[in-house]
């Protein structure tokens, strides 16, 4: 694996379950994310969206195929060494925004470092704060924060070791479409001028048209990759290809 991809799946499968109960959440789904790049992953519910986003990541072990993350492929690691790689390599942005009450935006952002025993440099929380556009709310605690920059300081702490790839998953479904926009736009920034690797699963075709592609999934498998799509176009595709988002 060359380094212009920060992340790599090669023929990946995913089961749950045995025998006539089995599920199979991947069927052989082979993607390249190239370093600076925003893809969106879409598709129905149990299409395998999370399934990817998370076996992408190393949250999840595979049934077969290959990850590599950052030219490091996932096999040959202990779970320890996986659990660093992810600390080191991986950001992660969900739905919920998973901050500390009790701490103040600059704090929840250098958690992870504090958390891994490394003392963030003087000027580091705030530079990750500026970037989601949140240099002045350092101080304040999440309950003085709005939905939308409560995830955007979410966003702030995933990107505070930076990773190779920061996923998402449905990282707007809780906020509104005004909020939403912002948080994308945070993303879109993140890409343009940072050269981050963004990889967000969603099933709203707004924030789809975002990112620089979007890939389609269905029972488990790719059917579809979209570019250079406005919402409407994403949506008809979907129809299209017979998945409802």
């Amino acid at each position: 694996m060359t380094s212009t991809h920060s992340v790599r799946l090669r023929a990946v499968r995913k089961t749950y379950g045995t025998g006539p109960g089995a599920v199979t959440a991947l069927d052989g789904v082979s993607a390249e994310f190239a370093d600076g790049t925003f893809t969106a992953v879409m598709g129905a519910s149990g299409s395998g969206k999370s399934t990817l986003l998370q076996c992408a990541a190393g949250l999840d072990t595979v049934d077969g195929g290959q990850v590599w993350i950052g030219g490091t492929d996932l096999a040959g690691l202990s779970e320890h060494d996986r659990t660093l790689l992810r600390r080191d390599k991986v950001g992660f942005v969900f739905q919920s925004y998973n901050l500390v009450g009790a701490l103040t935006a600059a704090q929840n952002t250098a958690l992870p470092l504090r958390l891994a025993r490394r003392v963030p440099a003087p000027d580091q929380v705030m530079r990750a704060l500026a970037e989601v556009g949140l240099a002045d709310r350092a101080g304040h605690y999440p309950a003085q924060l709005s939905g939308g920059e409560q995830q955007r300081v979410a966003i702030a702490r995933a990107l505070i070791t930076r990773p190779a790839v920061l996923f998402a998953d449905e990282p707007t479904g809780a906020l509104d479409s005004r909020a939403a926009a912002v948080v994308l736009a945070a993303l879109r920034q993140l890409v343009d001028s940072h050269g981050q690797s963004v990889v967000m699963v969603t099933h709203d075709p707004v924030a789809a048209a975002t990112a620089d592609r979007v890939l389609v999934l269905a029972d488990g498998r790719l059917v579809d990759e979209i570019t250079g799509a406005d919402p409407t176009a994403i949506a008809a595709r979907l129809v299209a290809s017979g998945v409802a988002a």
